[in-house]
Formats: structure tokens, sequence, C-alpha cells
């Protein structure tokens, strides 16, 4: 009976460890589902709030409106529950549900259009984004019911153990270096391309994720009493993490003056994603304890996110491509083409516009003749 006993002791440890594991897994769950519907909202909240300020005249600057500040609240408030959330749950899991924050902008932008459609147009129009829905909800019941459920308190010690592995070190060489050689095309070869772009931002967020991790762990750890401040390694990866999202931000709004919304968002969301994924399968050992099945249909679930993002994203409307118009030079009365987009498009307001002259005394507009630019 006496020998029994720490046998006893050791099955019973590892049953509170299971269901401790079970529940903080749960806490993040809910923590990044919940985050990520308040920033949704809190986005349209703020559209909102421009939309209506420039639809009067309002001469108010946006911040300074009731509704703005409502809507920069709950997005502090949904950053703040998804910053905890890694603290509780993996980051295989609280990465891919980012796709909530996709899904969830989806359904407030269907509700609050106002299109009054044919049932074979509507068909048309939201076919894919409702397709693109199911999947996505479909995909994120898979990978939270069959993700990693392994998870650690991440003391200053682990952290450093994590840190100092070969694996980890070897990873951070390769994405060293690849983030050399994709600066150096972007930066030296003006290769602009998107891909190029989110695949920086998505290096920079796998050193993002993995830095909030670990900020977020020993914060946690130290509210409830076991003081982790004080060590190195805490300041180390809060200066990395505060450098990482600075420099991601930088590459994201770049992309964002070169491409269209709708196209970034996609790609971000699965590149982002599947390099947040391997980071913690790499530094934080996620996979480790799962099965084949399980890590299966993980994968089945993200595939199944990914398609649903990429088809909700790509059946938004695209923004106006810039329509050549025509000015008129009032000191040399030359009429000017502009085709390249750097100028303001010019209202009609009786005066100009796209290649019509008006004259002040009421008569009617003379078409001015366009040369063709085009030489053979």
């Amino acid at each position: 009976m006496v020998s029994d006993s720490p046998l006893k002791e050791q099955r019973m440890h590892i049953s509170r460890a299971d269901g401790g594991s079970y529940t903080d897994n749960l806490i993040g769950t809910l923590l990044a589902i919940f985050g990520n519907v308040l920033v949704s909202i809190s986005l349209c909240i703020q559209k909102y709030s421009h939309v209506k300020l420039a639809g009067t005249k309002d001469l108010r600057a946006f911040y300074h409106t009731k509704t703005w500040w409502g809507g920069f609240v709950l997005m502090c408030l949904g950053e703040g529950a998804n910053f905890v959330s890694y603290a509780f749950a993996p980051l295989a899991l609280v990465s891919t549900l980012n796709a909530v924050s996709v899904l969830t902008s989806s359904i407030l932008g269907f509700i609050f259009l106002r299109d009054k459609l044919k049932p074979k147009d509507f068909a048309k129009r939201y076919g894919l984004s409702f397709l693109g829905s199911f999947l996505t909800i479909g995909g994120t019941f898979l990978f939270v019911v069959f993700g990693p459920n392994s998870h650690e308190k991440l003391q200053a010690e682990n952290i450093v153990t994590h840190l100092v592995g070969w694996p980890v070190l070897l990873y951070l060489v390769l994405e060293i270096i690849t983030f050399c050689l994709l600066l150096y095309f972007y930066k030296r070869r003006n290769a602009n391309y998107l891909v190029i772009i989110l695949l920086l931002v998505a290096l920079l967020g796998s050193v993002t994720v993995i830095t909030v991790k670990a900020v977020s762990g020993m914060l946690v750890l130290t509210i409830e009493g076991t003081m982790q401040l004080d060590y190195p390694i805490f300041s180390v990866m809060f200066v990395c993490m505060v450098a990482a999202v600075v420099f991601q931000a930088g590459f994201l709004a770049q992309a964002c003056k070169l491409y269209d919304s709708s196209m970034i968002a996609g790609f971000n969301y699965i590149l982002s994603t599947v390099f947040a994924v391997i980071a913690g399968a790499v530094f934080y050992v996620e996979f480790k304890n799962e099965d084949v099945l399980h890590i299966c249909m993980f994968l089945l679930g993200s595939a199944f996110c990914f398609l649903g993002v990429f088809l909700i994203t790509k059946n938004r409307k695209r923004t106006k491509t810039f329509e050549p118009y025509v000015t008129m030079d009032m000191v040399n009365g030359v009429p000017t083409i502009h085709d390249k987009g750097f100028f303001v498009q010019p209202d009609t307001n009786g005066a100009f516009s796209y290649g019509a002259l008006v004259n002040n005394d009421g008569a009617a507009p003379a078409t001015l003749p366009v040369p063709n630019l085009k030489e053979d």
C-alpha cells in the first residue's frame, strides 16, 4: 500500500495537469474569440463614424466624436483579450482564430448593407461570401476541437530553455536569412510584389506571436503571485515584441498603399497563420504529444479557414481604379490630360470635367479632342 501511494499521487498530478491544460485552453479560446469579435465591431463603429462625419458639414476631426472613441475603447478591450489569450492557449490555436475577425466583419458588413437585390443577383454577389463563411465556421470548429491541448506555465526559466534549444536556434537562423534575402529584393531590386511584402510581414509576425506569448505568460504568472518581471528574458522579449510590431505595421502599411485591401486581408491571414503555427510548433513544442489524427484534423480545419477567408475577402468590393481626366491650363489655354493618378480628380461643378469644356456664357459644352498617345 505504501509503495502504491506515490504512483497514485503521480496519476492524480497528471490528471490535474491535463484538466488544468484543458481549462486553460478553453479560457484562451474564449478570450481569443471574444477579442476578435470586439475588434471587428470596433472597426465597424469607427468606419461608421468616419462615413457619417464625411457626409455632413461638420468640420470636427474624427477623434472628436463620441462614436469614434467608443470604437477605440472596444478595440483596446478586444486587443487586450487577444493579448491575454496567448498566456492560456497554444499559439497554433490563437493565431488561427483570427479568422473569427474576418468572419465577423463579413457578417456585420452584410447586415448593415441596404442593397435591395433580386434573388439571382443576390446569390451571384454574395454566394462566395456565404460559402466562405460556412467553410470558416466549419474549419474553426475542427481546429478548436482537434487543436493542440498542451500548455505549460511560461516561467522565465522555461522560456530560456526553449530559446537556447538547437531547433529554435536553427529556426531563427533560417528565418533571419530568409528575411534578409526578401528585404534585399524588396529594397535593392524594387521587387514590390505583394507576396514578398506579406512574407516579410509574416516573418515578423512569427517573432511577434512568440514574444507576445512569452510576455503575456510572464505577466499572468506575476499577477498570480509568481514574480517574473525581474528576469532579463522578460525585458528582451518585451523589446523584441515592440520592435516586431512596429516593423510589421510599417510593411503592412506599405502593402496597403500598393495593393487592394481585399487582396491583402486574405493572403496576410494565410501566410501569418502558417508562420505562427510553425513558430508555436518549433519554439513551444505545441504538437509534441499530439497523435497523427489530431494533427491531420487540425490541418484540415486550418485549410477550411484559409479557403473560407480567401473567398470572403475575394468577394469584397474593389476600390475603383483611376480614370484619366482632362483639365484646362488657364494660363496657356491648353488642355492637360491626367492619366497617372497623381492629381485629385475634380468634381463636376459646371467648370470642366472628363474632356467637356463648359463656357461661362452658358453655352453647350464642346467636346475636346483627345489625342492618341500610343505610338506605333
